[in-house]
């Protein structure tokens, strides 16, 4: 009994993950994924009491997964910069974690970046945005106490291009790169943007 309802748990996850992405958050059908996974709809609410429950469960795993990365990749740098290793976070590899990291459960951010209109997630690029410039300015604040001279720079143009460089990085879901050339262009955008924010930090 158990296993049965593993197999069929199995199975919506699947139906339901080609829905989504086929459809959309907003679009996707219950009824239409009861039926790809072979099975009544009230069967199918059995196992989950919503749609977008059903939308959580696929994603969130994913979505834990990068902010567990982006907490640890910060932890160390943080620490790099405490211990004077500036270069260090200076030439950072935070395109390849991330991209790397993405293309190991590519569906589930497919859902997040592009289908996920009406759920929590709709706003997934803009907050992690929001979040990167607090660490970034963070880290200038580290970088000052250490004697490092850092331009005076705009708070607004710091925030536009902050979102230009989240948005960078997630255009290889929305354009459907492969990930080998995912890879390379994680390859490019660190070397650009480490360039980048130096000039524009000045440091």
């Amino acid at each position: 009994m158990i296993r049965d309802k593993e197999l069929h748990h199995v199975s919506i996850i699947k139906a339901a993950t080609a829905e989504f992405l086929e459809y959309g958050y907003e679009d996707a059908s219950m009824r239409r994924i009861a039926n790809a996974a072979g099975m009544s709809a009230s069967g199918l609410y059995k196992h989950f009491a919503s749609k977008e429950e059903m939308f959580f469960a696929i994603v969130e795993p994913a979505y834990r997964g990068l902010m567990s990365l982006y907490n640890q990749e910060e932890s160390e740098q943080r620490e790099n910069v405490s211990a004077g290793e500036f270069n260090q976070w200076e030439n950072g590899q935070e395109a390849k974690l991330a991209i790397s990291y993405i293309y190991e459960h590519l569906d589930a951010f497919r859902l997040i970046v592009c289908k996920s209109k009406g759920t929590k997630y709709e706003s997934f690029l803009h907050d992690l945005a929001v979040l990167e410039e607090k660490t970034t300015l963070s880290f200038m604040e580290m970088l000052k106490k250490q004697g490092v001279m850092i331009k005076d720079f705009s708070l607004k143009e710091l925030h536009l291009l902050t979102t230009a460089n989240i948005n960078a990085i997630f255009q290889t879901v929305e354009h459907d790169f492969s990930k080998e050339e995912a890879m390379h262009y994680a390859d490019t955008l660190d070397r650009f943007f480490s360039k980048a924010w130096g000039e524009f930090f000045g440091y």
